[in-house]
């Protein structure tokens, strides 16, 4: 592919930011930040209190996520 035929794409992705505070767990340095991927299938997230760890998302993973942790809530008796 030469210099002429490569495509650019430009975007806006969405991020939020939140603080983690001081806590016994952690610093007040410490933040949690997702942002949107550019075609709106997942997220990228930033854990600032385990050494800047990134790890990505897509929406069936976090789906299924969110699925084992309700079963793990649900059968906290069992």
């Amino acid at each position: 592919m030469s210099k002429k035929d490569k495509k650019y794409e430009y975007n806006n992705r969405k991020s939020i930011m939140v603080s983690l505070g001081d806590s016994i767990y952690h610093k007040s340095s410490d933040f949690i930040e997702v942002t949107e991927w550019a075609n709106g299938e997942g997220w990228d997230i930033i854990l600032s209190s385990n050494n800047g760890q990134t790890f990505s998302l897509h929406e069936t993973e976090f789906d299924e996520i969110k699925k084992a942790i309700k079963q793990l809530n649900q059968n906290k008796d069992g």
